[in-house]
């Protein structure tokens, strides 16, 4: 793999933001770190907020979220790897209930404050039942991902991540699939990639409140133009990277917390704009052939 110049770590603000977001759901810790990344001042969910385009994004990460753990669960693999976890705490929530190895990666500006936070979320609970680890890792660099991986016993891997391809640029992105593939050759699992976005009609951005931090975090980014053409692309590409698509996570709106509240915010008309928008974003379980 090509070295590259990019400051990763300018990445990671958009975490902070999306954990304040995720308080306001019921995502395992997500209200706990909210709470924890405002302290000394305190973390007050704001439901009053009636931006249709704000309650829809709340819906997005949510189901988001659930949609990695509902192609993850019942999977016969001891060892997971989670890049650019950000603020979620999903290896948290797994190894307080399953006897598995779980490494927590994100880069190291982020890192160290999530231990920390890790940390202050493990006090006074019984000891976990597998195994965490929570460590800095560039998910581009062959050398520390060998390292991290080199971890785990001999077996099966699942790599997830939710939130890392679209920052990065095809060049990247293929970089990316060679290194988790040749994981997956020598061990064996799949990869579940929360990150299969394509390009949307940008006419939705209309929804959005104004001067939306995020949203110009990700125009910076250059988010939209990360994404794939369409879903067909999408399937090409990771084909052509070695992978076949193992299954996709199905969207269940009754397990959403968020959901009621862009109902109740939403008038008829606007709803059926967003629908017609179609669907932008999918997770798939990747494997190979």
């Amino acid at each position: 793999m090509s070295k590259t110049t990019r400051d990763y770590n300018t990445i990671s603000p958009s975490a902070r933001s999306l954990l304040l977001m995720k308080g306001l759901t019921d995502i395992p810790y997500a209200r706990e770190a909210a709470q924890l990344m405002m302290a000394p001042e305190p973390y007050i969910p704001d439901y009053s907020r009636t931006e249709p385009g704000f309650w829809a994004r709340v819906v997005h990460f949510e189901n988001r979220y659930h949609s990695i753990d509902q192609l993850l669960n019942g999977l016969p693999v001891k060892n997971i790897l989670e890049l650019s976890s950000g603020f979620s705490f999903r290896g948290l929530a797994v190894t307080r209930q399953q006897d598995v190895h779980y490494i927590d990666t994100d880069l190291p500006d982020l890192i160290v404050t999530k231990q920390r936070f890790t940390q202050a979320l493990l006090e006074n609970h019984p000891p976990l039942t597998g195994q965490l680890e929570t460590l800095p890792l560039n998910a581009l660099d062959e050398q520390q991902f060998s390292a991290v991986i080199s971890r785990f016993a001999p077996g099966p891997v699942a790599v997830v991540n939710e939130g890392l391809l679209m920052y990065l640029d095809n060049q990247e992105k293929t970089a990316l699939c060679n290194m988790i593939r040749g994981v997956l050759e020598k061990r064996g699992g799949y990869w579940i990639t929360a990150d299969v976005y394509i390009k949307r009609d940008r006419a939705l951005e209309a929804f959005l409140p104004a001067n939306d931090q995020l949203h110009n975090f990700f125009e910076q980014h250059h988010i939209h133009d990360n994404m794939f053409d369409s879903f067909e692309a999408a399937a090409a590409f990771f084909e052509e990277a070695g992978f076949v698509i193992d299954q996709e996570a199905q969207i269940d709106y009754t397990r959403l917390t968020a959901f009621d509240h862009l109902l109740k915010n939403t008038s008829p008309e606007i709803l059926g704009r967003m629908r017609q928008g179609g669907r932008t974003q999918t997770t798939w379980r990747l494997k190979l052939p």
